[in-house]
């Protein structure tokens, strides 16, 4: 699998479509990983070790696929570390603004443009590299940055944050946004809220970003992937087991 996977399917035509993992557990994650597109990983909310996302992001690279970490609030030094594990993309949530969204981008960039420390030794052999500079060479275009707008001040600072040179793209998260910018407190599927999501995308492609955004369910997958929102992240591990799990036990009772 290239490293410019992730980037290369989120600048083509087809909405990719990714998993949202909050368990450390491999099986799970090989599970998801033979139907989505994209792993991701929800470190920010989720339940796994450094270990569990090391072994997230190899077993999403084995099977063919790019592997995402969503890293914990202001936590860079677990954001470059995940580079290193193989990812190729990142998203950093509650980003207030530019000054965040340029720390973010800078420290997933090896120098000139960036602060990421070499040390890519991982991710060489994952990726089947013959040396940590033919990586090096490539990483910096293959890594995708995704600051996450979910906050007033991102929100209202939407513009600068775009024009952050190094920065990748952006990832809604409309539960989060839905509460910093609307009347009517929690409601992700809110007027208020998708016209938000409308508003960012259109920004968002105008300055030749990436797009993601999270989608509770099926039916907001399609509302976002209509609206033209390159990558979706559906659901969660915890939300498919415990939807299966109603499902089987309500037929067979009925």
């Amino acid at each position: 699998m290239p490293a410019a996977q992730l980037s290369r399917m989120l600048a083509g035509e087809r909405t990719v479509l990714s998993a949202w993992a909050g368990l450390g557990d491999p099986v799970v994650h090989e599970t998801l990983l033979r139907t989505f597109d994209v792993l991701t990983l929800d470190v920010q909310h989720g339940l796994q070790s450094v270990a569990e996302i090391r072994e997230g992001c190899a077993r999403a690279v084995l099977m063919g696929k790019p592997a995402v970490v969503r890293v914990p609030i202001g936590d860079l030094a677990l954001a470059a570390r995940s580079l290193d594990f193989g990812a190729t993309g990142v998203i950093l949530p509650m980003v207030e603004g530019a000054a965040d969204a340029a720390a973010f981008a800078k420290a997933l960039r090896y120098a000139p443009s960036g602060t990421r420390s070499y040390g890519p030794a991982r991710a060489v052999d994952l990726f089947g590299y013959e040396s940590g500079k033919a990586y090096m060479d490539i990483a910096n275009a293959a890594v995708v940055s995704l600051a996450m707008i979910e906050t007033a001040s991102a929100y209202a600072e939407i513009d600068a944050i775009l024009a952050v040179p190094e920065l990748g793209g952006i990832f809604v998260g409309p539960s989060d946004l839905s509460m910093a910018i609307g009347s009517k407190g929690l409601d992700p599927n809110g007027e208020e809220t998708d016209a938000a999501a409308r508003s960012i995308l259109a920004k968002a492609k105008a300055a030749g970003k990436a797009t993601a955004i999270y989608a509770a369910t099926a039916a907001d997958a399609r509302r976002y992937r209509d609206m033209g929102y390159a990558m979706i992240c559906i659901a969660s591990d915890i939300g498919l087991l415990r939807a299966a799990s109603a499902a089987i036990v309500a037929e067979v009772r009925a």
